[in-house]
């Protein structure tokens, strides 16, 4: 088939309604199938609740559980500044698999300065010190994913 002939076919498979096409010929079987758009999903994390429990109303009644200490209560356990992450994504102390962490506990850093990378969507994105000081701790570990707002790092 001629490559005119089939990007005529491509450009008017992807100007209409036709989500699907193929066409035989003696030279062979072409089939056109366009792209579904991705649909968006906005994700919010809810926030912590005890859970519920139900029981009969002759039942005794049935204690709720302790949910777990939330991540702020974390955070105070070490004091200082928290930068959190502006994204959800893959965490990396380092450039590479093998090199030496930006950062590591007790080093001086200044606002600019590199400290970790998060790999979203096959982009990396450098993560900078937005103040200066001394890094009192690093709250991810290396390949592990984070959300929007989690701490990464400690900062006094």
């Amino acid at each position: 088939m001629d490559l005119r002939k089939l990007k005529t076919l491509i450009d008017l498979v992807s100007d209409s309604n036709v989500s699907e096409l193929e066409i035989t010929e003696a030279e062979g079987t072409v089939r056109i199938v366009k792209a579904q758009p991705q649909p968006i999903v906005q994700y919010a994390p809810m926030p912590a609740q005890a859970p519920v429990h139900y029981a009969p109303a002759h039942a005794a009644p049935v204690p709720a559980a302790v949910p777990a200490a939330p991540a702020a209560e974390a955070e105070a356990a070490v004091a200082g500044h928290v930068l959190k992450s502006p994204m959800v994504g893959t965490f990396y102390r380092s450039s590479s698999p093998g090199a030496a962490p930006f950062v590591e506990v007790g080093d001086a850093v200044k606002v600019g300065q590199t400290l970790c990378i998060i790999e979203a969507m096959k982009i990396l994105n450098e993560i900078e010190c937005d103040k200066d000081g001394v890094v009192k701790a690093v709250m991810s570990e290396n390949g592990q994913a984070v959300e929007f707002g989690q701490p990464l790092f400690v900062i006094e």
